[in-house]
């Protein structure tokens, strides 16, 4: 396996970033579970790891754009180039205590994502994958699963939380995908959600209102991994419209079918 200068740049922020997530982890079991007292402790940790991570990239690209969850977005001498960082993806998750969150860096090239890391620090398991070099997690190379039959398929999804629009058109996907397949997972982290569909965890994943740092290193690392990725509606952009839906080819088109309504 030879990794390019870029994805070893991208690991390396990811890492350094995890070590400074994975300590303040630890503390929060620590804390009183209040909007007030562990919401600001979790995002001072998003906010510190966010800085990590741009300190890293930013000294080895400087001429690359920047655009994250926490601060903005920017642009780079090269307009062509862009990060997409999401520093802590499934900030519930980290804020309860559970260990199932990510890292997520994507690298944009004339508008195309080229290259992705999506890190999960808790079970030190790193996803990635570079345009026409496949997808590993670790040292292993990835490929999606070979299942397909939608009634022997898992699928993965976010629910609707604090009142949010989407609720009813996500209640009438799980009408339609519930009877269909062998169970929806519902774990809280879109980035690894794609990582999974990518290492065969699951058959597919689809999703609405997420933001281009939520997904960007998922999509090319499930590209990699030889799975299909659309935007929801045909014909959109995934990164702006901020739906997605993903899968094996294999089972794509009757995953797609469903969930569209087509």
């Amino acid at each position: 396996m030879t990794l390019s200068a870029n994805i070893n740049i991208m690991k390396k922020a990811a890492r350094k970033a995890g070590r400074s997530l994975v300590k303040d982890f630890r503390e929060v079991e620590n804390l009183q579970v209040s909007m007030k007292g562990a919401g600001d402790f979790v995002s001072r940790a998003d906010i510190a790891a966010e800085e990590i991570i741009k300190a890293e990239l930013m000294e080895a690209r400087p001429t690359y754009g920047w655009v994250a969850e926490e601060g903005g977005e920017e642009t780079g001498s090269d307009p062509t180039r862009r990060w997409i960082v999401d520093p802590l993806d499934g900030t519930t998750n980290f804020l309860h205590g559970l260990p199932h969150w990510a890292i997520s860096i994507g690298l944009e090239h004339k508008g195309q994502i080229v290259a992705g890391v999506v890190y999960d620090p808790a079970k030190d398991e790193m996803f990635f994958a570079e345009k026409g070099e496949g997808a590993w997690m670790n040292e292993t190379r990835i490929r999606v699963s070979g299942r397909h039959r939608m009634i022997e398929s898992i699928f993965a999804t976010g629910l609707p939380f604090g009142g949010r629009s989407d609720l009813p058109k996500t209640l009438k996907d799980l009408g339609r995908i519930l009877p269909a397949c062998a169970g929806v997972r519902r774990f809280g982290s879109a980035a690894l959600d794609l990582a999974y569909v990518a290492a065969g965890r699951y058959e597919g994943f689809w999703e609405r209102r997420l933001n281009a740092w939520d997904m960007a290193a998922g999509i090319i690392i499930l590209r990699e991994a030889g799975g299909l990725v659309e935007p929801l509606t045909p014909g959109a952009d995934i990164l702006s419209s901020g739906e997605v839906i993903g899968a094996n080819e294999a089972i794509f088109d009757q995953f797609a079918k469903v969930i569209r309504d087509v």
